[in-house]
């Protein structure tokens, strides 16, 4: 099955740690757990203190209308202020190989 990824990469805003940036998801993970098409979601930190946020879908298609919820519909969701948003680098890719 060919995934299309989300990735974005980030730091958290100065007052928050990555921790608290998952903490304030949990009302996005209830958004992705509903949206078409969602399969996963990965969310790491990297020794320098980036968070790592990766969600995959089954198609381009449900990746945008996916990703355009968040900023809409979830417009209102806590997890916007624990992210400094001059950080983020955010794209959809497609995963080229899986192995489980």
């Amino acid at each position: 099955m060919t995934e299309t990824l989300e990735v974005t990469v980030l730091r958290p805003a100065p007052e928050y740690t990555a921790q608290d940036f998952v903490t304030a998801n949990a009302d996005i993970d209830a958004y992705l757990q509903r949206t078409p098409g969602f399969l996963w979601r990965r969310i790491v930190e990297t020794d320098d203190g980036r968070v790592i946020d990766i969600v995959a879908y089954d198609n381009l298609a449900h990746a945008r209308a996916g990703a355009a919820g968040i900023t809409g519909e979830m417009a209102d969701s806590p997890v916007h202020a624990t992210i400094d948003h001059a950080s983020v680098d955010w794209q959809f890719t497609t995963a080229l190989h899986h192995l489980v």
